[in-house]
């Protein structure tokens, strides 16, 4: 039997015994995750991104707007009195990456659907300080002069529908006409209106 005293004398075998610890501890923390219908169900309404939110999500990723916005909102008092009902896992399982994000420069986008009419949206991304003059957010107008790519639209469909996003053969068909005439600021505009409007009535 290997005494407390020769564990901490060994700096060897403190790591090996330290890192099967933590091991051992991630794995009952995390393997049963996959296992409750909690955390791999979606909620209620939740339905996955139609063509133009799936653009505006990579143009969103693409622009690093997470770097500065998260997308979850903890379960404490001053989180859900500002932001709305705190997030729960089912409202991510279409989100391949999820943008959970734990720095904000700028405020959680988690209900920012509907929060604000589509004009706000378009005057924001094009010059942040037209709407909210103390914002240090960098200006998107470039985007409405960029149309959208529809060019991989369909192969993208047809990889998340492999990781468990229900895609029907016919939506992965119409994906690119969905797409036709739009603008990377329609679509950033088109995601961030559907952004966690599932819970919001929820108390």
């Amino acid at each position: 039997m290997i005494k407390h005293e020769q564990i901490e004398k060994n700096v060897g075998l403190l790591i090996v015994l330290t890192v099967l610890v933590v091991i051992w501890g991630g794995l009952l923390e995390i393997v049963p995750l996959f296992f409750q219908k909690s955390t791999t169900s979606p909620v209620a309404g939740l339905k996955p991104y139609d063509p133009v939110r799936l653009t505006g999500r990579d143009i969103y990723i693409r622009e690093g707007c997470y770097n500065c916005h998260s997308q979850m909102i903890r379960p404490f008092r001053a989180e859900t009195e500002r932001y709305g009902h705190y997030s729960v896992a089912g409202e991510f399982v279409y989100d391949h990456p999820f943008q959970w994000g734990s720095k904000r420069t700028g405020p959680d986008l988690h209900r920012v659907g509907a929060r604000y009419s589509d004009e706000w949206h378009r005057a924001h991304l094009i010059n942040p300080r037209d709407v909210v003059p103390e914002s240090n957010m960098p200006a998107y107008a470039f985007l409405q002069k960029t149309p959208a790519d529809a060019s991989d639209i369909e192969a993208k469909m047809r990889a998340l529908r492999k990781v468990g996003v229900p895609y029907s053969d016919e939506e992965i068909a119409g994906a690119k006409k969905q797409l036709e005439g739009k603008t990377e600021l329609d679509t950033l505009v088109a995601y961030l209106q559907g952004m966690g409007l599932e819970m919001k009535g929820a108390k």
